[in-house]
């Protein structure tokens, strides 16, 4: 009874009068969520998006309300000029917006920098926001997540909040320095925390040293 039901309802689904199918997919540009939060450190989040912009990523932009408080404190830059830098842009509490849906396709998120709240919420599948609800969809729907926490020290509660993530499939990615290519600047440790970050969604970019053994 069920085998003679199921062509019939496969036939009933491919012909839905004044419907319209494609066998193909148009296709579309490499896509990335970024998440900005309160937690210190927004300069990381400003330096991706300018990369991210001149590699022309298509970039979908949510910050929280702090993040914004957080940024106008730590740089030089408006909330208008960092925006500007996005392809698209939300508010924190928009949950209709795109990111918010499985069905909204892209090639990950990252949360930059991300505060011990929101680690918490994505953690919990705590979904009052924008942020938190887009990370839920990435780790549902098996999708690159990166969480950037930036607090110190930590807690036994911070790092099983990490561990229960990273288990759930997320990277977790402290912007730890590296002091191997001897840093003459702020922005050369920036630039190459950004450009490890990008390295895992298979974004490569050659704006910093790599390790490339002892030099002789």
């Amino acid at each position: 009874m069920v085998t003679r039901f199921i062509p019939r309802l496969s036939a009933a689904i491919r012909h839905v009068p004044g419907r319209t199918y494609s066998t193909t997919t148009n296709p579309r540009p490499r896509r990335l969520v970024i998440g900005v939060t309160g937690a210190t450190g927004s300069i990381f989040a400003i330096r991706m998006l300018q990369i991210l912009k001149s590699l022309d990523v298509e970039t979908h932009l949510i910050m929280s309300k702090w993040a914004v408080t957080t940024m106008k404190y730590e740089t030089s830059m408006s909330e208008d000029a960092v925006r500007g830098l996005a392809s698209h842009n939300y508010t924190f509490k928009d949950m209709s917006a795109p990111p918010s849906s499985g069905s909204f396709l892209h090639d990950g998120m990252i949360i930059v920098p991300c505060s011990m709240k929101t680690l918490a919420a994505v953690r919990v599948g705590y979904c009052d926001d924008l942020v938190s609800r887009a990370a839920d969809v990435c780790l549902k729907e098996r999708r690159r997540l990166m969480v950037v926490p930036r607090e110190t020290p930590l807690s036994e509660i911070h790092l099983e909040n990490m561990l229960y993530l990273c288990k759930a499939g997320a990277t977790v990615f402290p912007p730890v320095p590296a002091f191997y290519t001897r840093p003459e600047s702020i922005k050369e440790l920036v630039d190459q925390s950004v450009g490890r970050m990008l390295d895992s969604f298979g974004i490569h970019t050659d704006g910093f040293t790599r390790w490339s053994g002892f030099e002789r």
